[in-house]
């Protein structure tokens, strides 16, 4: 008897066992409760993606936050083929060309770097010892480099890696808005597809998304106001020409290589290694011999 109802206990544990074995979790780390917390980090394999948007005008016809809710849309989607754990709203980048125009949370470059910094290490400290940055915002493309390439200041015992998200994929729907930067027709069209219910289409011909080249400089010679010189608005192509059709062709390519760098960041047992072995150098460059 006693034997009998040890087995039954045996395999009611193992019942729960494989239940909450097969519980799906939650690739947002804001709904994971602290215990499923440390089985996502062990299932990600330490992987997390830190997505990153901002706050700024898009055209007559979007929201403020477009490129914050369609980078969260991509990372989230991303992150339910190749498992990872997806941090909360993150928009505190580089928009200070914006700053003119309503809606618009420019920060001081000193906060941003040291947010950013704070916030990795954060992450890092919870086991995310991969970090993948996922830029959803133009602004930020000399901003996310830089900071990390700052990641060999010292010594980290994570990697930070960036996934740009806005290569041209190939293939898919004619495009017909020669401009298309801002707020054009490709970001209107996924809008549609991450965000239907805020895109005001009607609108999108109330202004002028036409580069109206105030500046006349060489192409080596760079300055700080030229997105303003070109695109006053800040409205870069022609949102009217957004389609459904288009937008998920764009949103698709972008899900498949924010999986494609998840993916990779978990095979990659040398980026940490490396960054040991330099920080070792580093100390004593004297030494270094070729």
């Amino acid at each position: 008897m006693k034997q009998a109802l040890i087995a039954v206990l045996a395999i009611l544990l193992l019942a729960a066992h494989e239940a909450r074995a097969q519980t799906k979790l939650s690739v947002k780390w804001e709904e994971l409760t602290a215990a499923d917390f440390r089985e996502a980090i062990e299932q990600s394999k330490g992987t997390c993606l830190l997505p990153f948007g901002i706050l700024e005008k898009h055209g007559p016809q979007l929201p403020v936050g477009t490129d914050l809710l369609n980078v969260r849309y991509a990372s989230l989607h991303a992150a339910e083929k190749e498992y990872a754990v997806v941090f909360p709203e993150y928009y505190f980048g580089q928009i200070f060309e914006a700053k003119h125009e309503p809606g618009t949370i420019a920060y001081s470059r000193e906060l941003q770097l040291k947010l950013l910094q704070e916030t990795t290490d954060e992450m890092a400290r919870n086991g995310c010892k991969k970090i993948v940055i996922v830029n959803g915002h133009g602004g930020n493309e000399s901003l996310l480099p830089f900071f990390a390439q700052s990641q060999l200041e010292k010594p980290h015992d994570y990697v930070v890696y960036v996934q740009w998200g806005r290569d041209e994929p190939k293939g898919g729907p004619q495009k017909k808005d020669p401009l298309d930067m801002h707020a054009g027709q490709s970001e209107t069209s996924t809008m549609m597809i991450s965000h239907p219910e805020l895109v005001h289409i009607d609108r999108a011909a109330s202004e002028s998304g036409a580069d109206q080249k105030r500046l006349n400089l060489p192409n080596d010679v760079y300055t700080g106001i030229w997105w303003y010189a070109r695109f006053p608005n800040h409205y870069s192509g022609e949102g009217a020409l957004a389609t459904k059709e288009l937008g998920e062709f764009e949103m698709n390519a972008w899900i498949s290589a924010i999986g494609t760098a998840i993916h990779a960041a978990q095979a990659d047992d040398q980026s940490l290694r490396l960054q040991n072995e330099f920080y070792e150098k580093s100390k004593h460059p004297l030494d270094t011999r070729p």
